[in-house]
């Protein structure tokens, strides 16, 4: 197994299963040795809601290809300046991203996960970015968005340059002047086109910063979202624990409540027991006494009556 072959797996299941899934893969990495794997895996984050479903929708054929087509040919009309064909992607886009936001929700739904009624917004905005940044057109196409993406830059659109009027001439004096004014306009013209560029390049640098301060966020918010789950996990766990403890401690609390009314009844027939003894001993003694001076006038009495008999001899 590498990277791609985990994510996706890992990408292709609900944003509920992920985290659980992940932590099994990078153990399982682990043990086989994988070290570096198991880094690259744990690194992974939680897809959003939403990217998930752009992402179930990008693995589905035929889904979502209509639209990254017309992404295509725009961006190679805007390159080539192709006024017409411009226009003609221009009026498709609209139709097709409504299409594909709809693909999008219907397949979540198909995969028992519907989506919130706010989340056509966020999915159109990742569509949209789709079709006029290539970098975002093969992020959507490979399925593994952990947020859904937006489009801050310039939107291809045809540059109009005016044609001339058929039939109509332009005057000679007119094309002594355009002879004479030519180099000025050259050098006016690369100027404008200079300046264009430079605010072309600082529109880009703009949103490449724009883009990086999005994902340093999103994967913020997707750790601070990971921790949540898991402390929630954990908090889950002691809770469920906390249960059993106290139905534990209260079974303890009653058999020791038993045992105490036991050993209670147990000490009143031990005394009672102590008393009899205490009492049977002293009787005892008693008529050990009593015995004891029978024996010894008896005795007495004896010896008497052999003293008599004595006597009488």
């Amino acid at each position: 197994m590498d990277l791609d072959e985990a994510a996706d797996r890992l990408y292709g299941i609900v944003p509920e299963e992920f985290t659980t899934a992940r932590d099994a893969l990078v153990k399982e990495t682990r043990a086989a040795g994988d070290a570096a794997l198991a880094k690259q895996i744990k690194a992974l984050r939680r897809p959003a809601v939403v990217a998930w479903a752009v992402n179930q929708a990008a693995r589905r054929e035929g889904l979502l290809e209509p639209l990254l087509d017309l992404g295509r040919r725009l961006r190679e009309a805007w390159r080539t300046q192709d006024a017409e064909a411009l226009a003609d992607a221009g009026r498709e886009r609209t139709r097709l991203v409504a299409r594909a936001v709809r693909s999008v929700r219907e397949n979540a739904e198909a995969a028992g996960r519907p989506l919130a009624p706010g989340a056509d917004l966020e999915i159109e905005q990742t569509l949209d970015a789709a079709v006029v940044d290539e970098e975002a057109a093969e992020r959507v196409r490979l399925g593994r968005l952990t947020r859904p993406l937006s489009h801050s830059g310039f939107t291809p659109a045809p540059v109009v340059r005016p044609a001339p009027r058929a039939g109509v001439k332009a005057p000679a004096a007119a094309k002594a002047a355009g002879k004479t004014g030519s180099a000025g306009e050259s050098r006016e013209a690369e100027t404008k086109r200079r300046a264009t560029e430079r605010r072309e390049a600082e529109r880009r640098r703009g949103k490449a910063e724009r883009e990086r301060r999005l994902e340093d966020l999103g994967r913020a918010l997707a750790d601070a979202e990971e921790a949540a789950a898991e402390a929630e996990r954990s908090r889950a766990g002691w809770a469920a624990e906390r249960a059993d403890a106290g139905r534990e401690h209260e079974r303890r609390v009653e058999k020791v409540e038993t045992l105490t009314a036991r050993l209670a009844k147990a000490k009143d027939k031990l005394d009672a027991a102590s008393h009899r003894l205490d009492v049977a001993r002293r009787e005892e003694a008693g008529a050990e006494r009593a015995a004891h001076s029978a024996r010894l006038r008896a005795g007495e009495a004896r010896e008497a009556i052999d003293a008599a008999r004595s006597a009488g001899d």
